[in-house]
């Protein structure tokens, strides 16, 4: 399932999505990556001060990868809507 994202807010839905979809709690994955539920939350929330690296553990953990590529036409306001 691939997922287009330039926030950090829309990131954090994905990854939500993601780990629901895992069935997987935010305890659970906090485990898997040795940090705290919190941690999970805030990041899932697009807390900006999430550092990259529990991103990339956490993107791991869920056996995703993250893609760079040019930005499509779409607007922010456009992500948002194929996501609800």
């Amino acid at each position: 399932m691939q997922q287009l994202a330039r926030t950090s807010r829309q990131i954090g839905a994905a990854l939500r999505r993601v780990r629901k979809h895992e069935g997987l709690s935010q305890a659970q994955l906090g485990e898997k990556i040795h940090r705290r539920q919190a941690t999970i939350s805030k990041l899932e929330a697009g807390e900006p001060t999430t550092q990259l690296q529990t991103l990339l553990d956490v993107l791991a953990a869920l056996d995703l990868e993250l893609a760079i590529r040019p930005r499509t036409t779409t607007s922010a306001r456009g992500i948002e809507e194929v996501f609800r």
